[in-house]
């Protein structure tokens, strides 16, 4: 039985990484509890190296997958694509919906992943039952029948999206210029890191509020969900919050304000020629 622990890790590893996984056997040997041993997952994941990053792990199998929370959700038996993701999450893939999971936990959780249990009805030909569940107390079940691929890798650290010239100079001139969005604001931080990667710009507004900016060329719905992300994060923070967003673009498209709209963020259409200097618009007909 392995588990994704909340708890500080003990040995010298990589700060920034919420999540850690643990072996039952060395959590219970003081009680003399040593647990069953999930032999897929110590061969998959490996055990814990002081200094090295923890591995993603991408499972093919036959599984189900039941939710019981806030909502309830089955997924029955079919082959699927398991994510566990190094900050702790787990998703479920099917074979379309690009990059959307039909279900996931998010950080922090617990994973607890034992052998079947065959004298148990419930769980007559399961290979494995995993048990998923968050401090509010929601509850993934995966119950997987066969493993048709099991690997682990690490990544590495992720050095985010390197955008285009354009895009990297717009954010740029914005972060030069915080007047753009208002009198009295301030520049703190471009690139501000959060556990999903850097927000744009993070600025301080006249009431010295913070306000978090996602730049884009054309804004589209997927950087209103972005920025989004990035907010739920930076509001967890009780040093920032609260977060203001704003989604700035040359361009914003009229789905991308709705969604914006809808999630309390502020859309700035912005000029890029105004502010590289290059237009006066005295010389303007109309």
């Amino acid at each position: 039985m392995y588990s994704f622990s909340e708890r500080p890790p003990t040995t010298d590893w990589t700060t920034h990484v919420p999540s850690r996984l643990v072996s039952a056997r060395d959590r219970d040997v003081d009680s003399g509890r040593a647990g069953r041993r999930c032999l897929l997952g110590r061969r998959a994941m490996g055990p814990i190296v002081p200094g090295r990053l923890p591995r993603v792990r991408l499972m093919i199998a036959r599984c189900q997958v039941d939710y019981a929370g806030r909502l309830s959700a089955h997924l029955p038996m079919a082959t699927r694509l398991i994510l566990l993701k190094a900050d702790g999450s787990i998703s479920i893939h099917a074979d379309d919906r690009a990059y959307k999971p039909l279900n996931w936990m998010n950080p922090p959780c617990s994973i607890t992943m034992r052998d079947a249990d065959p004298a148990d009805p419930d769980q007559a030909g399961l290979a494995q039952r995993w048990e998923v569940a968050n401090k509010d107390g929601d509850k993934l079940v995966v119950s997987i029948a066969e493993v048709l691929h099991d690997s682990s890798h690490e990544l590495g650290v992720d050095p985010g999206l390197v955008k285009d010239g354009v895009e990297a100079h717009l954010q740029a001139l914005l972060a030069d210029n915080p007047a753009t969005f208002g009198e009295g604001w301030t520049l703190v931080r471009r690139e501000h890191m959060t556990a999903i990667g850097p927000v744009d710009i993070l600025f301080r507004d006249a009431d010295g509020a913070h306000v978090a900016v996602e730049v884009k060329r054309r804004g589209e719905i997927d950087g209103v969900e972005q920025l989004s992300r990035y907010l739920e994060l930076l509001n967890a923070d009780p040093h920032l919050r609260p977060v203001q967003g704003v989604f700035a673009a040359q361009q914003i498209k009229p789905q991308a304000r709705v969604v914006a709209a809808a999630r309390g963020i502020s859309c700035v259409t912005v000029d890029y020629d105004a502010l590289r200097g290059i237009d006066d618009a005295e010389d303007r007909l109309f």
